[in-house]
């Protein structure tokens, strides 16, 4: 056996490659040890792993003590107190950006930690945040870790209903938000969205609104406290509370295949570990990079590659308030030249957008500084791909395209930049410490390449799930149950003939919509609440641009759909419904109002069937002969062509 050393933090070559995963496989306990060496701990780990898969129980560096923000800010202070952090680019171009030093950024975190305090927030409470992409939601993110309060962003696309389920599953103290956010030509005053959500939140006691907009909002005088008046007079130290290896960092919560969202809980000392190897190690990072991340911090890309994974690293991230499209469809491009970003990460959504648009809007900026590309939130298409790599990469710089979840907490299956293999609509080959198999229905291994099945994980690794909140046994369930001894990705996957990873779609009831996963239950519940409406099912279907849109089957109450008239009206009814339930982004792409649907005797929704038909393949639509009524599915054809 090699022994391992602390070189294998960082890969240099194919070789270096296999030798690193043939080590974290084989020996996990002493790869990891020598990976973590380098961090700062209080007190080092008695134990490296500590693992049960079938029952759900992970456990990664027990009885070690840190805190995530010394080592994602303090220890850089002597070598890189005056280099860049953080630079943040605001929504309208016409606007200063922001930059922030290592050391500038230490003192607004500890100055936002102290506020936190000040307003009653103890270790291990829950803070939610709803916010732009600005500056105090990385520095809130992390004082909230600084003190030992558990995170939770909320995508500030959500609605007040979203919200308040957020909030009071994870009981939050205290809520942080702003006066009103920016995106594109559209202006959002997110206060009164949490105004509406916190009507239904009794655990809230304080809000800290940033004064962003300048919009005047009201103030509940007894609650609702201004985020610079709280931080004007707050010292710029705080000392970083200690935890164990294995208390919860942050909740995030995701869409599953129940109409419930799960609290994804993240531990401290394996994400550390894990977002930090990832990020060096895909990206090959080098000390004068400028990293950019396009990623909202309320989604798990934002946690691990814009805030966590960059800082831990030492690197300069930039933080983007914007979107691809506006003022112009070269907004990407002008920003890579204005700031010399040299990695940028970015998702196959907005690539396939830009693609659309006119050329000279990609043309007219050199992209010279750019270094590597990456691709996430879903497999990158080929034409995509090659688009990236012929028009932003001009051919030289090396794409990863990057397979993982919010439940892994960091890159599964990749490409490491210019060092293993990087081939269209392949993800590539598991990173050290990821060992996948590809299952058969029945939970059998299947072996070789050239193989087609179920991408279920075989072994521990330091950043995956440890529970779903206030909820192990969903977890268990969810995760590990299906396949025992395993964790279930619930996605199918295909290893081609040089062992390459092919990820080819969900396998369960969940929608991948531009790299954000939704549960068709949660749809499904927010349309059946709308009083048209006796049932509905929803399904995926391909989408030129979000790779999976949302086909939603409804039935109307008797009266609601007299005739044809009326069914522009209760579609516009329907989406105001979904929006007003769940957020914008969870607005069905296609309604297809019918009398029936598809159900099994046992009253079970054919899914199958209906994704078929959504698809427009429709020739080969199986057994129907089960069902209940196998008329229906001939009218719902007809009304889908």
């Amino acid at each position: 056996m090699s022994t391992p050393n602390p070189q294998h933090a960082r890969i240099r070559s194919l070789e270096g490659y296999h030798e690193a995963y043939h080590l974290s496989i084989h020996h996990p306990a002493e790869f990891w040890a020598a990976v973590a060496e380098p961090f700062t701990w209080r007190r080092k780990w008695d134990t490296v792993v500590d693992s049960d898969m079938a029952a759900g129980r992970n456990e990664w560096f027990a009885g070690a003590r840190l805190n995530i923000t010394e080592n994602c800010l303090d220890r850089h202070l002597a070598t890189r107190g005056n280099k860049l952090a953080l630079i943040w680019e605001p929504n309208d171009p016409k606007e200063r950006h922001l930059r922030l030093t290592y050391r500038e950024l230490y003192q607004h975190v500890c100055q936002f930690a102290n506020v936190l305090m000040n307003n009653g927030v103890e270790k291990g409470d829950r803070v939610c945040l709803y916010m732009p992409m600005i500056p105090e939601l990385a520095i809130a993110v992390l004082a909230c870790a600084r003190i030992g309060a558990v995170h939770s962003v909320i995508f500030a696309g959500f609605s007040a209903t979203a919200i308040a389920d957020r909030v009071n599953d994870a009981q939050a103290s205290l809520v942080i938000t702003a006066d009103g956010l920016n995106r594109g030509t559209k202006q959002i005053p997110v206060k009164r969205v949490v105004d509406e959500a916190l009507e239904t939140c009794p655990s809230v006691r304080k809000v800290v609104v940033v004064e962003h907009l300048g919009w005047p909002v009201q103030m509940d005088p007894e609650r609702d406290v201004w985020y610079h008046e709280e931080t004007d007079n707050a010292a710029k130290t705080c000392p970083a509370e200690e935890m164990k290896a294995e208390d919860p960092l942050f909740i995030l919560y995701t869409s599953g295949s129940t109409g419930k969202p799960k609290g994804v809980v993240h531990s401290t000392a394996g994400y550390m570990v894990w977002a930090d190897y990832t990020f060096r190690n895909v990206f090959q990072v080098e000390e004068n990079d400028v990293y950019w991340c396009t990623a909202d911090i309320g989604w798990v890309t934002g946690h691990s590659y814009l805030l966590y994974g960059p800082l831990l690293a030492g690197s300069t991230s930039l933080m983007f308030e914007g979107i691809p499209t506006y003022p112009d469809a070269g907004r990407f491009w002008e920003v890579i030249d204005k700031h010399s970003v040299s990695i940028f990460y970015t998702a196959p959504t907005a690539i396939r957008s830009l693609m659309a648009e006119p050329l000279d809007n990609v043309l007219s900026y050199s992209l010279d500084s750019l270094r590597v590309l990456g691709s996430v939130g879903e497999p990158i298409n080929a034409e995509a791909w090659h688009w990236y790599n012929e028009h932003v990469g001009k051919g030289r710089c090396p794409i990863v395209d990057t397979w993982w979840q919010t439940e892994t907490g960091g890159i599964m299956i990749s490409a490491l930049a210019g060092i293993t293999p990087s081939v269209p609509a392949r993800a590539g080959l598991p990173l050290p410490g990821v060992l996948p198999v590809l299952l058969n229905q029945d939970g059998s291994e299947i072996e070789g390449n050239d193989q087609e099945g179920y991408l279920a994980i075989k072994q521990s690794w330091p950043g995956m799930i440890r529970t779903t909140y206030g909820d192990h046994d969903r977890a268990v369930q969810t995760y590990f149950a299906p396949y025992p001894g395993y964790y279930f990705t619930g996605d199918g996957a295909r290893r081609d003939e040089n062992g390459l990873y092919r990820i080819i779609g969900r396998v369960d009831d969940v929608i991948n919509v531009s790299g954000h996963r939704f549960g068709t239950a949660e749809i499904e519940n927010a349309i059946n609440e709308n009083p048209n409406v006796v049932e509905s099912a929803v399904v995926g279907f391909p989408h030129d641009v979000k790779g999976q849109g949302i086909y939603a089957y409804v039935i109307c109450r008797e009266g609601a759909c007299r005739n044809e008239a009326d069914m522009p009206r209760v579609e516009a009814s329907i989406i105001e419904t979904v929006v007003a339930e769940i957020g914008k982004i969870a607005r069905p792409d296609k309604i297809q109002l019918v009398s029936g649907l598809p159900k099994t005797r046992s009253g079970k929704i054919m899914r199958r069937i209906l994704r078929k038909v959504a698809e427009g393949e429709t020739g080969n639509l199986g057994d129907t002969t089960t069902l209940l009524d196998p008329a229906v599915v001939d009218e719902i054809i007809r009304g889908a062509k």
